[in-house]
């Protein structure tokens, strides 16, 4: 893979990307006003496999793999299925907003599993600095939790935030696993290998009916499948092929503002001080975790 500077395009294309991760905790929650989690999850990667499937076609790329693949793409579906049925039952019992942050606690926990199970991938003290003001940030949404009377939100946080460790985890996983194989058959099989057992899951243990439909929560799901199950997988499969995912990252800045601007926007959630203290600082220490480790490439760069 290149490791080529970000140009004009490949910027703008980085920050469409990390825009419609932003909205992805909204169209979940409108999702969920109508259609039981997981049920919502098996529709979003029907899409979202279907997508991968044709872009695949498009590029030639076929999606059978080897053999000794098998084992390490079943367990990164398993992960990705736990991690997504998290995100979602989460979102339920917590609002859009607090959901689009608690998710992107994530880089937090890639940078400390990869700093246990990467050789060379270490936690340095600037690193440290920028993880330490997310963790802050999150810490800031819980505490809110606590204090409210009701503590209503706390469940669902929590449950966002567990989804959250395991998209760190899966991440590191998925980099140390999956070797030798293209990243859309891998996209193809981490969705493929989830979508019969969300479809299973459903069927056994959402008694839920599914209430009536409407063009809102079809547009919703569209949006979870296509555009970011999707899309946003492809697209960020094609940066990565040409661009570092350090300096890719610094664009994940966007995600959090964004879900929390589009929740008040669109479902009329409140921003309390809160809110606005923890989106600033996920957002800062997103922002001094992706140049340190900028910085730490141009270095190894630089010595070779």
């Amino acid at each position: 893979m290149r490791n080529d500077s970000i140009g004009l395009n490949a910027a703008c294309w980085a920050l469409l990307m990390a825009i419609f991760w932003g909205g992805n905790s909204v169209a979940i929650k409108i999702g969920l006003t109508a259609i039981p989690p997981v049920s919502m999850a098996a529709l979003r990667f029907i899409l979202g496999v279907a997508t991968i499937w044709i872009w695949c076609l498009f590029c030639g790329i076929s999606v059978r793999v080897p053999r000794p693949a098998w084992r390490g793409l079943f367990g990164l579906g398993l992960l990705f299925t736990t991690q997504i049925w998290l995100l979602n039952v989460g979102t339920n019992y917590t609002t859009a907003g607090r959901s689009g942050i608690l998710i992107n606690i994530f880089p937090f926990f890639v940078a400390i599993f990869s700093h246990l199970f990467v050789s060379g991938d270490r936690i340095t003290p600037v690193k440290a600095i920028g993880l330490i003001c997310s963790f802050l940030g999150i810490s800031l949404l819980f505490i809110e939790s606590i204090q409210l009377e009701d503590a209503q939100y706390l469940f669902g946080d929590t449950l966002v935030a567990l989804s959250g460790m395991l998209l760190g985890l899966r991440q590191v996983v998925l980099k140390l696993l999956v070797q030798g194989l293209h990243p859309l058959q891998v996209l193809f099989w981490q969705a493929g290998i989830g979508l019969p057992l969300f479809v299973l899951w459903s069927m056994f243990f959402e008694s839920e009916v599914t209430k009536q439909l409407n063009w809102t929560v079809l547009l919703a799901v569209l949006y979870q499948g296509v555009i970011v199950a999707g899309f946003c997988f492809v697209l960020m499969v094609m940066l990565l092929q040409h661009h570092s995912a350090t300096r890719l990252g610094v664009f994940s800045f966007v995600t959090p503002i964004v879900g929390v601007l589009l929740s008040a926007w669109i479902l009329d959630e409140d921003i309390s001080v809160w809110l606005r203290a923890s989106v600033l600082l996920v957002t800062i220490g997103i922002m001094v975790a992706n140049r340190a480790d900028n910085f730490l490439q141009k270095n190894r760069s630089i010595g070779e």
